[in-house]
């Protein structure tokens, strides 16, 4: 049986650190689908479909990656996919709360999906998709913390704000 997990998250952008827990997650599940939640009461920089688009180029060298979205519950999702397991990942233990919060909720909810956590990795521990586009909105140099194309659509996306 193929391991399958789900990793979700806004991806808004994808950083570093999450194609970190990617690339970690795929020694241990056969397939990982990258999921991007739509939440409505999320602020959002990039539609979704401008972050596909960005997942579907930064990730395009892992075979076993497919990229997807969702607008419901996350275990239902999962089960409709056909996956075991929901990948996670952990900066710090300001993360911890809230996501053993959302573990116990999933599993309560279908105790056939299992959580797992990857810490991520200490070069990109601070590093959050909230933070990256705050210092990109005021001229921070991000460009280590993120894919070029994420790096390139930042600069565009906040310089096309100035304009307006």
């Amino acid at each position: 049986m193929e391991r399958t997990a789900i990793y979700p998250g806004s991806f808004d952008p994808v950083t570093n650190g999450h194609i970190d827990i990617i690339t970690r997650g795929l020694k241990i599940f056969d397939k990982i689908i990258v999921t991007i939640l739509e939440n409505p009461a999320k602020q959002v920089l990039f539609t979704v479909p401008e972050r596909i688009s960005m997942l579907q180029e930064v990730l395009q060298k892992f075979e076993r990656v497919e990229i997807a979205s969702y607008d419901g519950l996350l275990v239902d999702f999962a089960v409709q996919r056909n996956a075991q397991a929901i990948l996670r990942g952990m900066r710090a233990v300001s993360d911890f709360e809230y996501e053993f919060q959302m573990a116990l909720m999933n599993r309560k909810l279908n105790r056939n999906i299992q959580t797992v956590f990857l810490m991520t990795g200490l070069r990109w521990i601070f590093t959050s998709s909230s933070i990256i586009k705050e210092a990109s909105q005021f001229g921070g140099d991000i460009q280590s913390m993120v894919p070029s194309v994420v790096y390139k659509r930042l600069i565009e996306k906040y310089n096309s704000k100035k304009r307006k």
